[in-house]
């Protein structure tokens, strides 16, 4: 597929100044943060006010537990979600004691995001906050002693062998278009917890990378969503190394996967490793520079470990060559022996179908973004959302390796309804025919299997419409999206994901979150994990939910966590605060026209339960 001959010059941080592709790429929380224009900025206008009776701090819902411990804030109707929300979560169990968790996630409480957390000492039952220090860092990479740093999110949790917990943190600087500081850097660091469980972060963190622009030049790499692992395995040639991989986002307009490690702790890490290496299954480089090989349009890395010590770091790439109105996309896998100081050539996953363009079908929302549209006429659903891999390594046999992905097009999307590749839309987003036709077109979460250690999968050489998905009979016209896989100690495979299988949420936009279970990776038992049903998001205009959700797994207990909006959200009450009469604060709805009309205003927390792993 093509997308166009990009600007001689594209500056990676500036969306709206970026090749189509490095527009589609860059995700989400960066774009809320750093693209003024986005939608996501964009004021939500609130009416329909009433009185609530309701504090700002939610208790459990129906054997859910919240997992954020603070209280709404009070934000204006033009800032929902500035100073509320929580979304995009990483969860990790310490192997030492499982009911020991750690939970991560972006946090809006102070205005910006940041990199927020929290902990719980009984296997998930009840949660305290932990608040890595994140304000600044040595600034010896900026010219200066410090460096403070205005967002930050795309968290990630793991723990090593001897009880430490690590937190990974994408920290960047806003520039002059939004804020009166021109410094355009970013920087990835990784905090260590040594005592309390996770309660406590050393300080500073320590840098993985960092990419400095001070001046706010633009040509800077921007570093982008990072995930972090650590070879948390007894025995392992490698153990307590920690992993980190990445995707940077060069001026030039390519996209390439990197990897750094450490050996201590993490307290120092590696030069960057170059991942998305060169491969005869690139054949689209987008008319760009192709400095480290034709794979140069890559995004959504995670890396994993197995038994043995290899590391496996799976990711999407954008650069299949493809014919017609065909709009796939392609998963690929790395795989490093030697702890992550190099990379074999990369290894086709599969094939799969990215989410429909948002502005195509849902009334214009948020362009240059993906999303899951509901069948109805109705426009609710507008959080942009993509297709991205997550992967384990079967703690019963080192050599078998499941990758779960999202496809559009799949075994169930019943192209004889009219479900059907449409090439691309204006802004180089996948586009069908039947996305809003009841039964036609639905995401599913794809299984692609290696019994080789990542040599071949079973996918790659299987179109998507015959992939096993990680979903039952009942989930036949209903989409699945936003998946994270691990093992259980017992080999049986659990996926999480956000399901819109229940109730009427395939035709209102609404979703809940399920667990899906496998022994043989072909057939899947499915748990229901939420009973109610979330409506759309409406915070950040109704654009920004996150990237992903995380997934534990401990002793066939499977530890979902997500952002969950089913409280609804405070606002200080228009025409308040006045002399003689004090503030109030209340409820509201949506404006009357717009995308989310008549949709009750609601905060996103972030949620989780413990649940047995399906039998499948």
């Amino acid at each position: 597929m093509s997308v166009g001959a990009p600007p001689t010059r594209a500056l990676a941080f500036d969306v709206n100044k970026a090749p189509l592709i490095q527009r589609r790429l860059l995700d989400g929380l960066a774009d809320v943060e750093l693209n003024p224009a986005s939608a996501a900025n964009r004021p939500a206008p609130m009416g329909s006010f009433a009185r609530s009776g309701n504090d700002g701090c939610s208790a459990p819902l129906q054997g859910n537990v919240k997992v954020n411990q603070n209280c709404l804030n009070i934000s204006d109707p033009d800032l929902q979600g500035r100073g509320q929300a929580q979304n995009e979560t990483s969860i990790a169990a310490d192997p030492l004691d499982p009911s020991h968790l750690v939970a991560s996630f972006n946090d809006y409480r102070r205005g910006d995001g940041n990199c927020i957390g929290s902990y719980s000492l009984d296997g998930g039952r009840s949660w305290s906050d932990t608040l890595p220090p994140m304000g600044f860092t040595r600034g010896t990479a900026f010219g200066s002693a410090r460096e403070y740093w205005q967002g930050g999110g795309d968290t990630s949790v793991a723990w090593d062998t001897k009880g430490n917990a690590y937190f990974s943190c994408q920290v960047f600087q806003r520039g002059a278009s939004v804020s009166p500081n021109a410094d355009l850097s970013s920087a990835f660091y990784v905090f260590r917890s040594t005592a309390n469980h996770s309660a406590s972060w050393n300080f500073p963190a320590r840098p993985v990378i960092e990419s400095p622009d001070v001046s706010g030049t633009g040509t800077a790499p921007f570093l982008d969503k990072q995930l972090m692992t650590v070879d948390s395995h007894q025995g392992s040639p490698f153990q307590d190394r920690v992993y980190v991989t990445w995707t940077t986002f060069e001026a030039s307009g390519t996209a390439y996967i990197y990897e750094a490690y450490s050996t201590d702790f993490a307290e120092t890490f590696s030069k960057p490793v170059l991942v998305s290496a060169d491969s005869s299954l690139c054949g689209n480089s987008y008319h760009l520079p192709t400095p480290n090989g034709r794979c140069n349009e890559n995004q959504f890395s995670q890396p994993f470990t197995g038994t043995d010590g290899a590391l496996y770091v799976a990711y999407a790439n954008f650069n299949n060559q493809q014919t017609g109105t065909d709009n796939r996309s392609q998963v690929l896998l790395a795989r490093s022996t030697d702890g992550g100081k190099s990379f074999g050539a990369p290894v086709k996953v599969t094939d799969y179908y990215d989410l429909p363009d948002c502005p195509t079908y849902q009334n214009g929302a948020d362009p240059a973004r993906a999303c899951v549209p509901e069948k109805a006429t109705t426009t609710h659903s507008i959080f942009r959302a993509s297709n991205y891999p997550s992967g384990a390594v079967s703690p019963a046999d080192p050599s078998k390796i499941v990758v779960t992905m999202g496809s559009y097009i799949n075994a169930a999307s019943n192209e004889s309804n009219g479900c059907t590749p449409a090439g691309l839309a204006p802004d180089g987003i996948n586009a069908y025919t039947g996305v809003k036709t009841p039964g036609a077109c639905n995401n599913k979460i794809l299984v692609s299997v290696s019994n080789d250690g990542g040599a071949t999968f079973n996918g790659a050489s299987i179109d998507p419409r015959q992939m096993p998905t990680a979903s039952g009979p009942k989930q036949a016209t209903s989409s699945q999206w936003f998946q994270w896989a691990a093992f259980g100690n017992d080999g049986r495979l659990a996926v999480s994901y956000y399901d819109r299988q229940y109730g009427d949420d395939e035709m209102t936009g609404s979703s809940d979150i399920s667990v899906a279970g496998s022994a043989d990776m072909q057939h899947f038992g499915i748990t229901r994990v939420t009973r109610s049903s979330m409506p759309p998001p409406t915070e950040f205009s109704g654009t920004f939910w996150g990237d992903y959700a995380g997934l534990a797994v401990v002793s066939g207990q499977a530890f979902p966590l997500w952002s969950d909006t089913r409280t609804p959200d405070l606002f200080l009450c228009p025409g308040t605060g006045t002399p003689g009469v004090a503030p109030a604060v209340c409820t509201g709805t949506t404006a009357t026209t717009g995308p989310q009309a008549g949709l009750l205003a609601n905060d996103e927390e972030i949620f989780g339960a413990a649940v047995q792993v399906p039998q499948g």
